[in-house]
């Protein structure tokens, strides 16, 4: 079954906490990094994404991110330093022993993919999924969203943006002190990196997601740009086949 659960593996981070990661398939490595309050299950493996991907050649490597999943969920603010997302996103690679590899992210995922690009990462290819310019330039925004709705937890008109998100955290069981924490480790990219990214992009969004900004400006932003579209807000997309469709296509050409 696509979507039958994957146990996960485990290994200790640059400053010894313990995160997990599951991978499927075999051949290239990919190495894709989930959304805010998700998991790796939850965002690649339930809807059968990792599946198809894994069926185009690949070793598809999925990490639970500090604070989510089966990963350690500390609740000590010095655990969550600037970046530490995208430090234990490298301390993955190394563990790994990943040498040639691509790598890619939906939301959080695709920022902290950023975060790594400009910062020393050489994949062959990366891709950027539910994520525009202005979610990598200006994090403040989207911080200011969560930090309302960890922090109000239950007081939210049903339907809303933030009663949805909140029930979404729900069914991750998620950790709203820890979540709250990875708050505070967001950092700006600003726009001039970002247009440095030497690398193939694919930019991978929800033809009605406007959560993070435009995945267009994104596009034109980036030297070597592929624009996708796919059906779908910022939370249905991942629930759509084409999310993982569009991913393996693109790396199997």
């Amino acid at each position: 079954m696509a979507n039958s659960p994957i146990e996960p593996q485990f290994f200790d981070s640059f400053d010894g906490e313990r995160l997990a990661w599951r991978e499927t398939g075999e051949g290239r490595p990919l190495v894709l990094i989930h959304g805010y309050f998700s998991d790796a299950h939850t965002n690649w493996i339930r809807y059968g994404h990792a599946a198809t991907i894994a069926a185009a050649g690949f070793r598809v490597i999925m990490p639970d991110l500090r604070a989510h999943g089966s990963s350690a969920k500390p609740h000590d603010p010095a655990a969550y330093p600037p970046d530490v997302l995208m430090r234990d996103g490298f301390a993955l690679i190394e563990h790994l022993g990943l040498t040639e590899y691509d790598l890619g992210g939906y939301s959080l995922g695709a920022r902290t993919t950023m975060r790594m690009l400009v910062n020393g990462a050489k994949p062959r290819r990366a891709i950027l999924s539910g994520m525009g310019l202005t979610g990598l330039t200006h994090t403040e925004g989207r911080s200011d969203h969560f930090r309302n709705i960890l922090t109000n937890l239950g007081t939210f008109k049903q339907g809303s943006p933030e009663w949805l998100a909140e029930a979404f955290l729900k069914t991750t069981k998620g950790d709203p002190v820890a979540l709250l924490h990875i708050l505070d480790t967001f950092v700006n990219t600003p726009e001039e990196k970002v247009r440095a990214v030497s690398m193939r992009v694919l930019v991978l969004q929800g033809a009605d997601d406007h959560d993070n900004g435009s995945a267009h400006v994104l596009t034109e932003a980036l030297p070597h740009a592929t624009y996708r579209e796919i059906p779908g807000t910022h939370m249905s997309a991942v629930l759509r086949p084409e999310l993982g469709q569009e991913i393996a296509d693109y790396l199997a050409a």
